[in-house]
């Protein structure tokens, strides 16, 4: 029974620009791979456009969209916030599975009411971007892991792997 997001951000909160992500960083593309393998994927219309409208593979690919007509090959659609994450909240069918919401900016807005996790990667660099992660209420969520990623021939970025819950009222 959680809902996690699952995201990159830089250091302003900048998620992406024109509707690609604005850096270019492997092991965060290898973090988000181990970590969503096997798992569902939910995502709004716009985010699944921006990986080349097509399924991200091993993973049950579910996207969030306005639009009641739009089907994808591979992939399930759903209407409502709601109706994404009722299946993975107590007695539902997937509420003993991890969903984790992996954007864009309006659905991860639209659902952080029922998140549980967050795992960030905190990109230590500000680019130019259009969209943000929303603000985040501190006193609502709890740092439980934070790893460090340091610049290297690879990552051209000093990062962190940071893990949220959300805090016990």
């Amino acid at each position: 029974m959680t809902v996690s997001y699952m995201f990159a951000m830089d250091e302003a909160r900048g998620l992406g620009y024109q509707n690609r992500m604005p850096w270019y960083l492997p092991a965060d593309f290898a973090y988000f791979k181990q970590t969503t393998l096997e798992h569902t994927v939910l995502m709004g219309r716009k985010t699944f456009d921006s990986l080349g409208g097509k399924p991200l593979p091993r993973r049950r690919n579910v996207i969030l969209t306005r639009d009641k007509s739009f089907e994808a090959p591979g992939c399930e659609t759903v209407t409502s916030p709601e109706d994404a994450v009722k299946p993975y909240r107590p007695g539902g069918e997937q509420a003993d599975e991890e969903l984790f919401v992996i954007g864009g900016a309006e659905i991860f807005s639209l659902l952080m009411p029922y998140a549980d996790r967050m795992y960030i990667t905190e990109i230590h660099h500000t680019f130019e971007v259009d969209t943000y992660f929303p603000e985040l209420d501190r006193t609502e969520w709890k740092e439980v892991s934070r790893t460090k990623g340091p610049k290297d021939e690879r990552n051209p970025y000093d990062y962190e792997f940071v893990i949220y819950e959300r805090a016990a009222n």
